[in-house]
This record gives C-alpha cells, structure tokens and sequence, in this order.
C-alpha cells in the first residue's frame, strides 16, 4: 500500500506579507498531518485484517482518520493556491469570468470571501465548484472533517486557523486576510476549475 509523501511547496518560500518562521511552522504542521494520516492508515488496515474493527480503539481511529486526512489534503490545497510571484486574475480568465456570472462581480465575491474569513471560530474558507452545475460557492469549513459540500471540488483554499494567522498578524485576521489577497496563484485556481469541469 502505497503511503502519503510530505510535499514541497517551493511557492511559499519568501511570501509577501508572511515571515519565513510562520511558513516554515505552518509546513511542520502540515507534515504532522501526512505523518499521521500515513500512521493511521495502517493502524486501520491492520485491525480490519485482525478482525478488531467492532473495538471502541478502531471506530475511533476512524473517526480521527477524516481530520488528519483532510487537514492533511486541505494544507496540500492552500499551499498550493499561493505564490511567492503573484499576478493579478485577467479579465478574461475563465475563474474571473465564473466568479462574476455567479456572484454579480469580482468585487462582491471577494467582499464574500474576506467576510467569511473574518467571521468569529477556526477552519477554511473554501470557494468551491459543483460539478453537477458549474455553480460557485464560498463556504466555511469548521474543521476538517465537516461541512464540506458533498460532492463539491475546492478550488481557492484559504486557513484561517490560529497557526495560520496568529504568528504574523495576532488578532488582525484581516491584516492576514489581506496578505493571502497580494499572494494567490490564480493560474492553479484557473487549472481546478478546469479540471472539475472536465469531470
């Protein structure tokens, strides 16, 4: 069985607006993430060749599996979308062009998205595309394990827990909000919704 693999990200190294401890600590936690979705894992292979799969210890590796997986796969995501050499979104970007078809123009989406950011709790804002319509969504995601809308494919990925806000900006999670603006990488935002329409 093939095991998760930490990835690289060479996109976040010097990210206007982010210190290089606070991206280096946000990576650390990321690989605890794969470490312990590979760890888990195996733990639930074996117990499911053993036959324990009915024990307390095994329904509850499954349930922690969903966070340490999609915390795991969400980070992927987010350091995915960033970029060191930021361009803006062109005009006749078919992500622009989509936005604005479904939230009325660019500026009311990203007025969205920045107040979903900053609404009170932990977790992810997620713009998010239903293959089924094409229809866009920003939704906020609590944790990892929940509230994702089945069947929906992420397409720009922004963290806003306290590990990836706290270190650089405190308490102005807007001052963060802002420097994820100045770093995304609308050319893999563009490639995702390329690839869900594909499906």
């Amino acid at each position: 069985m093939k095991s998760y693999s930490v990835r690289t990200f060479d996109n976040v190294k010097g990210l206007p607006g982010f210190s290089e401890q606070a991206v280096q600590m946000h990576l650390t936690l990321y690989k605890g993430y794969v470490d312990n979705t590979n760890a888990l894992a195996d733990r639930l292979r074996e117990a499911l060749k053993s036959g324990t799969t009915m024990s307390t210890e095994w329904k509850e590796l499954k349930r922690r599996f969903a966070w340490e997986f999609n915390g795991m796969r969400l980070h992927e995501f987010y350091f995915e979308n960033l970029t060191s050499q930021p361009a803006e979104l062109a005009a006749t970007s078919p992500v622009r062009k989509k936005i604005e078809e479904d939230f009325g123009g660019y500026d009311v989406w990203e007025r969205g998205f920045r107040e979903t950011g900053a609404m009170r709790g932990i977790g992810w804002v997620m713009l998010t595309v239903d293959p089924q319509t094409g229809r866009l969504f920003n939704t906020w995601l609590d944790e990892h394990d929940a509230g994702i809308l089945a069947g929906t494919s992420p397409l720009l990925i922004m963290d806003v827990f306290e590990h990836a806000v706290l270190p650089d900006f405190g308490l102005k999670r807007p001052d963060y909000i802002n420097a994820f603006f100045r770093v995304i990488d609308w050319k893999t935002v563009e490639a995702r919704l390329e690839a869900a329409n594909t499906r």
